[in-house]
């Protein structure tokens, strides 16, 4: 009897420690994936800001109240608009601004707007295609901080028949408008041309 009872027990001393050892193989392999998936996370949420810092001091993007780049523009928009000052490597200075306002009242505020070159300025805004915009606005987005221009604007810019597409220069600076009738939501986009 002695001789089928090493056996045995041998075989299930075996048996037990490879079960033993697939559990701690499989424990180590999930504990592996997730410390892979934090990691790969991790880099990735670093990646993202250190990008946006870097494009932040590439750009030179600031908050900037409104009635900076347009001044008594509190006769036409009724709180304190800030938008976004960002200047491209080149030294071109760019503005982004989001607010309401009436466009009755808007576009000839704008057209108003002193200018230190009458020659090269418009004396009224005249409306135009919206793609070219659409396509700009594309294009400097992937220049701008993270959050500058809401996703969803694009979206509806890009979807909605009834947006309206103006363009006036005051030199030096040359805005283009972006108007939504339904909700009086402008987008304007200011060039400052030295």
């Amino acid at each position: 009897m002695k001789k089928y009872i090493l056996p045995t027990m041998t075989a299930f001393l075996l048996t037990a420690c490879n079960k033993i050892e697939e559990k701690i193989d499989q424990t180590v392999q999930k504990t592996t994936e997730k410390v892979q998936q934090k990691a790969q996370e991790a880099v990735e949420e670093t990646v993202k800001k250190t990008v946006n810092e870097s494009i932040n001091s590439i750009t030179n993007s600031k908050d900037v109240p409104f009635s900076q780049v347009f001044p008594n523009a509190d006769k036409i928009v009724s709180q304190e608009t800030k938008g976004k000052k960002f200047t491209f490597p080149n030294g071109t200075e760019n503005y982004i601004f989001k607010y309401k306002a009436d466009k009755t009242a808007l576009i000839p505020f704008l057209e108003g707007q002193t200018t230190t070159d009458e020659n090269r300025s418009d004396k009224t805004a005249r409306k135009i295609n919206g793609q070219s915009i659409i396509d700009k606005i594309g294009f400097i987005e992937k220049f701008l901080p993270e959050n500058t221009i809401d996703a969803r604007i694009l979206e509806d810019i890009k979807n909605d028949k009834n947006i309206e597409y103006y363009k006036l220069k005051r030199f030096p600076n040359s805005s283009t408008i972006i108007y939504n009738p339904k909700d009086q939501t402008v987008l304007q986009y200011v060039e400052v041309d030295k």
